[in-house]
C-alpha cells in the first residue's frame, strides 16, 4: 500500500492525525474523486479484491469500482494511516425483501484516539458524504439526507435514509475474502442489478453526476437534467470527462 499516492489519488493531505475530522475529510474526498461504477461487469473483466489488483485499478488506473472494491482498498488505506477498521456484511434492502449475504461491504472505524466507532461507507453508490456515529441511535443529519440507524430484534442494525431502511448490518467481523462468493454473483448472475446495466456515479460540489446506460443524469442546486448519449464517442466523452475514466476507442460492452 502506497499511502502516500493513494492519498494524492483522493486530494488528500499526505499527513494528519487518524481522528474523527480527518476521516471525514478522507471519506468526503474519496466520494468526489472515486467513482461508483461496474463497467468492468460489462468489459468481460473479472473483479479481482486481492490488495494489488484493487491499488492497480483505483489508484494507478484513477478507476473506480463497486462496494467490495472501494470500500475494501479505502480499509486498507485507513490501518495504514492509524484506524482501527472492522469490516461488516449487510444485506441491501429491496422492497420487501433483503439481497443475500454479503450483499454488501461496510467499515467500522475507531481513530487512534480511541474516538469511534464511525460508520464508514464509500461503496454504495448515493449515500451518507460523511462517516455516521455507530454508537447514536438518533437521526444523523447529513448533506444527502438524515440518516438513522436502528436495531433489530436479532441483534443486527438497519441503516436509513429519511426513514426509508438501505441497507441491514450484521455486527460480527468479516474478512474481505468472505466477500469473494457473493462478489462473483454480483458481476456474473443475471439477477444481479451489476448484471442488468452500466452505471457510474460521483458525488460533485453541486450535486451528483451518473451515467446509467446511455444516460447523463446530472443534479444540481435542486434540480435535475438528463442527456442520452447516442454515440460511443459521448458515451466515452462522458465517462472521461466527468469521472476520469479512460476508455479505448473501439471498446465493447457486453452482457456477462
Amino acid at each position: 500500500m502506497d499511502a502516500n499516492a493513494y492519498l494524492d489519488r483522493i486530494g488528500a493531505p499526505r499527513t494528519g492525525p487518524a481522528n474523527a475530522a480527518r476521516l471525514r475529510e478522507l471519506h468526503h474526498a474519496h466520494l468526489t474523486t472515486v467513482p461508483f461504477e461496474n463497467l468492468d461487469i460489462h468489459l468481460g473483466n473479472r473483479v479481482s479484491l486481492t490488495a494489488e489488483d484493487l491499488f492497480d485499478k483505483i489508484v494507478r488506473r484513477a478507476r473506480g469500482g463497486f462496494c467490495y472494491e472501494l470500500n475494501g482498498l479505502f480499509a486498507l488505506l485507513l490501518e495504514e494511516l492509524g484506524w482501527t477498521v472492522t469490516r461488516l456484511a449487510a444485506r441491501v434492502h429491496g422492497g420487501e425483501h433483503l439481497g443475500p449475504p454479503y450483499d454488501h461491504l461496510v467499515l467500522l472505524v475507531t481513530g487512534s484516539d480511541g474516538t469511534g466507532p464511525w460508520l464508514a461507507d464509500v461503496g454504495f453508490g448515493d449515500h451518507a458524504v460523511h462517516p455516521l456515529d455507530f454508537t447514536s441511535r438518533a437521526v444523523q443529519d447529513d448533506p444527502a439526507g438524515r440518516f438513522q440507524l436502528v436495531d433489530t430484534p436479532e441483534g443486527d442494525v438497519d441503516v436509513l435514509r429519511d426513514g426509508k431502511p438501505q441497507y441491514r448490518l450484521e455486527t460480527r467481523a468479516r474478512d474481505l475474502d468472505d466477500f469473494t462468493a457473493t462478489c462473483w454473483y454480483q458481476q456474473t448472475n443475471p439477477r444481479s442489478h451489476f448484471t442488468r446495466k452500466t452505471v457510474c456515479t460521483i458525488l460533485t460540489g453541486a450535486g451528483r453526476v451518473t451515467v446509467s446506460d446511455r444516460t447523463l443524469i446530472v443534479t444540481a442546486g435542486g434540480g435535475r437534467t438528463e442527456t442520452t448519449l447516442d454515440t460511443d464517442e459521448e458515451l466515452f466523452a462522458a465517462y472521461r470527462d466527468h469521472f476520469g475514466v479512460q476508455l479505448l476507442p473501439g471498446t465493447t460492452f457486453q452482457t456477462p
